[in-house]
C-alpha cells in the first residue's frame, strides 16, 4: 500500500481531549524542529523545518502518522527548561519508526481508499456528551471565544449577528454571475471527482451520502432508495460538513450550491462556511475583515447559487460547513467546486489520467452568432464538399441552420444514402451542439488532409448536421453560463414546448389498428400519415417541430441520431409503452435487432459508455445492456422523434445521450470530443449496412413510392423519387419483396454480409395487364368503360326496340 502524502507541518493540528497526552501543564510552549533526510545526491545530512507545538498538547495519533511517514529526528526544547523524560520518549519514538519520505509515491485509487479508512477520523462519529469538541480549528493567534450558537443546543441553528454582518457584506450580486470564474469546476457533476473523494460528517442514509452531493444530480422515482437527490446530514446542527479531496494542491476560487432534488420534500442550505486544509485535519476558514465569511446559500432547491471566495486559496481539501438551512427542512445540498489544479509534473497518477487531444479544433462554447460564423469558416475551407442551408425559423425568428457534407452538395445522388445528426432539441443540453460543430470542423480538416476513411465516407454519403434545433432555449442557458443554468433552464422552446416529445403520436394509431383486426380503418405498418388534428393551426406544435417534420419528409434520410445530454446511454425505439397501465416496459419495434446493433455500435466505441468501472450519472445503471436501453423500458414518452421517424419515414432514429453534464465547462470539451469522436464516425458508417438498390420498370425508369417488404419483419419502407432505396438489416439471408401500384410483385433473396457496405439488390418489375390497358386508353384520349354500365346501356337499347 502506497503511503499517503505527509500532512502540512506549518498548520496547527485540531485537537480533541480524547487525543491528548496528559502531561503536566506548563506556562511556556515547546518549540521543535523536524529534521528530514536531505534529498541531495551525496546523501547524508538533514534538512530542518520549524514546528510549533501547543503547551504540552501533542496529538498522539498525529505524531504516530508523522513518524510512520518518514525517517525523522525530533529535538524538542522548552524555553527555559525541558522534561528529560519527555525528550527521551520522543526521541525513542523517532528512532524506532525510521522510514524514508524523501520522495512522494503515487497512490492507486483502491489503496488510497483503504488509507482513507485507516488514517482518517471516522466520518460518522460524534463527540460524546460533555466532551470538548472543536469542529474547525483556526490558527492559534486567531483563536477567540466560541460563539454561543456552538456551545448551546438549539433545534434550529441561527447565525449570530457577527455572522449575519459578514453574510451581508458577501451577498451575491449581479457582478458575480456576469463575470465568469477564472478556474473551471473540479468535476463533481462530470464525475471526474470520484465517490472516494467525497466525504461528510454524517448522512441520513446511504442514498443521501456524500457521493450524492453532486451539482444537478437527479433523484430516482422512488426516492427512498440508493439513488437520492443530494447529500443530507444525519442531524441538523452547525457541526455538519461535506468535504472534497482534490488529491493535489488546488487553487480554490468558488463554490456552487443547490438544494435537494426531490418531488416530495424541500431541503436546502441558506448559509455556510468554507474551510480548506492540506491534510484533512487542520482546517482554516475563509475569512475577511469581519471574521469568518458566511456565504449566502440557496433560497430554493433547484437554482444554483455561485459564491466566489474573497481571494483564491491553495490547498488540497475543501470543506463546506452549513450554518443555517430552510426552517421546515434539513441540511441537504448539492455542490460543485471551482478550482485550478496546480501543476505537478512529478505525480504520475494525475499525468496518467489527463486527457489531451491532437485535433486542432475550436474548443469553446459558441453562441448563435459564433455558430453561424464557424459554419461559414468551415464552408470557406471546404467549399467543394459543404453547403449551409436552413430548414426554417425558431419562435423568435432565428434560422435553424444546417451544414451538408457531401462530394456533390445540394443534390441527392441516386444510390447514395442520406444521414443526419441533430442536437439542441433541449436548448440547455449544449454538449451535443458543440460535438456537431467539432465534427464538421474535423471532417473538413481530415478531408483536406486526405484521410481515406473520411474521404470514403463523404464520397459515399450525404451527411446533414443540424447543431441547434432550439436556439431560443440555448440562448437562455448560454446567458446563465455553464453550471449556473440548473437542470432545466432553456430546455423548452420560447413557448414552453419540449421539442423532443412534440411529434405526432403514431404508435397509438398503429397499435389500435392491430388490436382491432375487424376495424374498417386500416393503418399501414410504415409511412403512417399525420392526423388531421395535428396539422391544424390550433394544435400545440412548436414551429421548430413543424420545420423538422418538413425537413424529414423532403429528404430521404436512412439513419439519424439526435444528441442529448444528462446521461451516458444510447436509447432506441420504441419510446412509448404499448400498455396504457405501465410506465416502463420493454417495447420493441419489428426491427429491434437492427436498433440494438445500431445503439451498440455507438456505445461500444465510446470511451466510457461500456466501462463497467464508471458510476451511474444519476439513478440508472445501463451496464447490463452495454450502455444501451430501449426507450420505453427507461421511461415512456408519447410523440418522440424516434418513434415518429420510424413510423412516418424510412429513417431509423436513435437518441444518443453523450454526457452526464448537460452543459460542461469549456475546459471539458477536448476530453468530451475524445470520448465521442470515434463513436460519431462509426455510427455514420452504419448507414451502409443492409441492402440497397433501385426499383425500375421495363424501360429502366425508377419507380417512386414502391413498397419494400422483408419477410419476417412487419415494417416496410418505400423507394425515393428516383426509385432508389436503402434497407438497414443485420447480416443474414432475407426474402425481399417489392410491390407498387400498377406493377407486378417481384421477390428476390438478398444476402447481407459482415463486411461494411450494403448489398446491392435491384428490382425490375413490369406493369399489370389492367395498368397497361389504362395506359393505352389514356394515351389515345379514351377512358376505359365499366362493364356494368355497358350492360345497362345494352339492356336499355333492347327494351326500346321491343317497344
Amino acid at each position: 500500500m502506497h503511503p499517503r502524502p505527509a500532512p502540512s507541518l506549518r498548520s496547527p493540528v485540531p485537537l480533541r481531549s480524547s487525543q491528548l497526552l496528559n502531561y503536566p501543564k506548563a506556562e511556556a510552549p515547546f518549540t521543535g524542529r523536524i529534521l528530514y533526510p536531505s534529498a541531495s545526491p551525496s546523501g547524508g545530512g538533514f534538512t530542518a523545518k520549524a514546528l510549533w507545538f501547543p503547551p504540552f498538547h501533542i496529538k498522539l495519533w498525529g505524531l504516530q502518522r508523522l513518524l510512520r511517514k518518514g525517517r525523522i529526528m525530533i529535538a524538542l526544547s522548552k524555553k527555559g527548561s525541558c522534561s528529560s523524560q519527555l525528550c527521551l520518549a520522543l526521541c525513542a519514538f523517532g528512532v524506532a519508526l525510521l522510514r524514508d519520505v524523501s520522495q512522494a509515491v503515487p497512490m492507486d485509487d483502491q489503496d488510497y481508499y483503504l488509507q482513507e479508512i485507516s488514517n482518517r477520523d471516522h466520518y460518522y462519529s460524534f463527540p460524546y456528551p460533555g466532551e470538548e469538541f472543536f469542529p474547525f480549528t483556526e490558527q492559534p493567534a486567531e483563536e477567540g471565544p466560541v460563539p454561543a450558537a456552538e456551545t448551546e443546543e438549539h433545534p434550529q441553528f441561527k447565525p449570530s449577528r457577527k455572522e449575519l454582518k459578514a453574510k451581508k457584506s458577501n451577498k451575491k450580486g449581479k457582478s458575480i454571475l456576469e463575470t465568469p470564474p477564472d478556474c473551471p469546476p473540479l468535476g463533481l457533476e462530470t464525475l471526474k471527482i470520484t465517490d472516494f473523494q467525497l466525504h461528510a460528517s454524517t448522512a441520513k442514509r446511504y442514498g443521501l451520502g456524500a457521493h450524492r452531493g453532486r451539482l444537478n444530480i437527479q433523484a430516482g422515482v422512488n426516492e427512498n432508495d440508493f439513488y437520492d437527490g443530494a447529500w443530507c446530514a444525519g442531524r441538523n446542527d452547525p457541526y455538519q460538513w461535506i468535504e472534497v479531496d482534490a488529491r493535489r494542491l488546488t487553487k480554490f476560487t468558488g463554490v456552487i450550491t443547490q438544494g435537494r432534488n426531490s418531488l416530495w420534500s424541500s431541503n436546502w442550505v441558506t448559509s455556510y462556511r468554507v474551510l480548506v486544509s492540506n491534510d484533512s485535519h487542520a482546517w482554516t476558514a475563509v475569512r475577511n475583515e469581519s471574521g469568518d465569511v458566511i456565504f449566502e446559500g440557496n433560497s430554493e432547491k433547484e437554482i444554483p447559487v455561485l459564491n466566489m471566495l474573497p481571494e483564491p486559496l491553495v490547498a488540497r481539501y475543501i470543506r463546506i460547513n452549513p450554518r443555517s438551512w430552510f426552517q421546515e427542512g434539513s441540511i441537504c445540498m448539492r455542490l460543485e467546486i471551482l478550482g485550478c489544479p496546480l501543476p505537478d509534473p512529478n505525480n504520475y497518477y494525475h499525468r496518467r489520467n489527463e486527457m489531451t487531444t491532437t485535433d486542432n479544433l475550436d474548443f469553446k462554447h459558441h453562441n448563435y452568432k459564433e455558430m453561424r460564423q464557424l459554419m461559414k469558416t468551415v464552408n470557406k475551407m471546404c467549399p467543394n464538399i459543404t453547403r449551409i442551408y436552413n430548414i426554417g425559423k425558431s419562435n423568435q425568428g432565428l434560422k435553424l441552420y444546417a451544414v451538408e457534407i457531401s462530394d456533390n452538395p445540394g443534390e441527392h445522388e441516386v444510390g447514395e444514402p442520406e444521414f443526419r445528426y441533430i442536437a439542441g432539441a433541449h436548448g440547455n443540453e449544449v454538449l451535443g451542439r458543440e460535438l456537431i460543430l467539432l465534427l464538421m470542423q474535423f471532417m473538413c480538416q481530415e478531408y483536406l488532409a486526405g484521410n481515406p476513411r473520411i474521404v470514403h465516407l463523404i464520397e459515399d454519403t450525404r451527411i446533414h448536421l443540424l447543431p441547434s434545433v432550439n436556439p431560443d432555449g440555448y440562448d437562455k442557458a448560454y446567458k446563465a453560463g455553464s453550471e449556473l443554468g440548473g437542470w432545466s433552464l432553456g430546455r423548452w422552446t420560447q413557448d414552453g414546448i419540449d421539442i423532443n416529445n412534440n411529434f405526432p403520436d403514431l404508435n397509438s394509431l398503429l397499435w389500435e389498428s392491430e388490436d382491432q383486426k375487424k376495424s374498417k380503418r386500416k393503418v399501414p405498418n410504415h409511412h403512417i400519415p399525420i392526423p388531421d388534428w395535428y396539422l391544424s393551426e390550433n394544435a400545440t406544435v412548436a414551429v421548430e417541430t413543424r420545420a423538422i417534420i418538413a425537413w424529414m419528409e423532403k429528404i430521404p434520410f436512412v439513419l439519424g441520431g439526435n444528441l442529448q445530454g444528462g446521461e451516458l446511454v444510447v436509447a432506441y425505439p420504441y419510446d412509448m409503452v404499448r400498455s396504457m397501465w405501465k410506465t416502463q416496459d420493454y417495447t420493441p419495434t419489428p426491427d429491434d435487432h437492427v436498433f440494438r446493433w445500431l445503439a451498440y455500435s455507438y456505445a461500444s466505441t465510446h470511451r466510457l459508455m461500456t466501462d463497467a468501472r464508471r458510476r451511474a450519472c444519476h439513478t440508472e445503471d445501463f451496464q447490463k445492456e452495454d450502455g444501451t436501453v430501449n426507450g420505453a423500458s427507461w421511461h415512456t414518452v408519447a410523440g418522440s422523434i424516434n418513434d415518429f421517424s420510424y413510423l412516418h419515414t424510412n429513417c431509423f432514429e436513435l437518441s444518443i445521450y453523450v454526457g452526464c453534464d448537460k452543459y460542461p465547462h469549456e475546459s471539458e470539451l477536448p476530453e468530451e470530443w475524445e470520448n465521442n469522436r470515434e463513436s460519431l464516425i462509426v455510427f455514420m458508417e452504419q448507414v451502409h449496412r443492409g441492402i440497397k438498390g433501385i426499383v425500375k420498370d421495363a424501360h429502366g425508369k425508377g419507380i417512386p413510392n414502391a413498397v419494400i417488404s422483408v419477410e419476417g419483419v412487419n415494417h416496410d419502407i418505400r423507394t425515393g423519387a428516383d426509385g432508389d432505396y436503402w434497407r438497414l438489416l443485420n447480416p443474414g439471408e432475407y426474402m425481399v419483396a417489392v410491390k407498387a401500384e400498377g406493377y407486378t410483385t417481384a421477390t428476390k433473396t438478398c444476402e447481407v454480409g459482415y463486411d461494411m457496405g450494403a448489398t446491392q439488390c435491384d428490382f425490375t418489375i413490369s406493369k399489370t395487364n389492367l395498368a397497361r390497358i389504362k395506359e393505352i386508353m389514356k394515351k389515345f384520349g379514351k377512358q376505359p368503360v365499366s362493364l356494368s354500365i355497358r350492360r345497362l346501356r345494352q339492356r336499355a337499347r333492347q327494351w326500346r326496340q321491343q317497344r
